[in-house]
């Protein structure tokens, strides 16, 4: 019998916007594998919503059931509550923020089973205080990435 994957995740931004980072962990099994980047200039909400896009983008397998747990409720309500596909179904219409990353994320899910659990954030999660803990490091590190998506809309 297989296990299903289960997935971590958390955004951070100082100064939203500022630096920012996500922290993601994948865990299939007994096996686990941390994921983590900083951004120079970048928003909470991308972060949170990029962590899911990267913990996805790391999966060789698709089609598989992932439960993905977030303290975001701007993503996790964006599809429990079907806002994403309102969103795509009107283009984006009224200036939704995060399209770009949005986009990414509407076509990588379906290529997998998605289930999203919303976790309280601070809280006593190990899993997610943990992931917490990968974003605001990578947010505080050196040589940090450019968030094209969100830099070429801030000029």
């Amino acid at each position: 019998m297989s296990h299903p994957l289960i997935m971590y995740t958390d955004g951070s931004a100082r100064g939203n916007p500022g630096p920012g980072g996500y922290g993601v962990i994948l865990m299939w099994g007994n096996q686990a594998k941390e994921l983590s980047e900083g951004y120079r200039l970048t928003t909470n909400n991308r972060m949170e919503l990029l962590a899911v896009i990267k913990g996805l983008q790391a999966l060789t397998r698709k089609h598989i059931p992932v439960t993905i747990y977030s303290d975001s409720q701007y993503v996790v309500k964006a599809v429990q509550e079907k806002w994403l596909d309102k969103w795509i179904a009107t283009d984006f219409k009224g200036g939704k923020k995060n399209r770009d990353l949005w986009t990414a994320f509407y076509h990588l899910s379906k290529q997998f089973q998605l289930r999203f659990v919303w976790v309280k954030g601070h809280a006593d999660n190990p899993y997610n205080n943990r992931c917490d803990e990968l974003a605001t490091t990578a947010a505080d590190g050196k040589n940090l990435l450019v968030d094209e998506g969100y830099e070429a809309i801030a000029e």
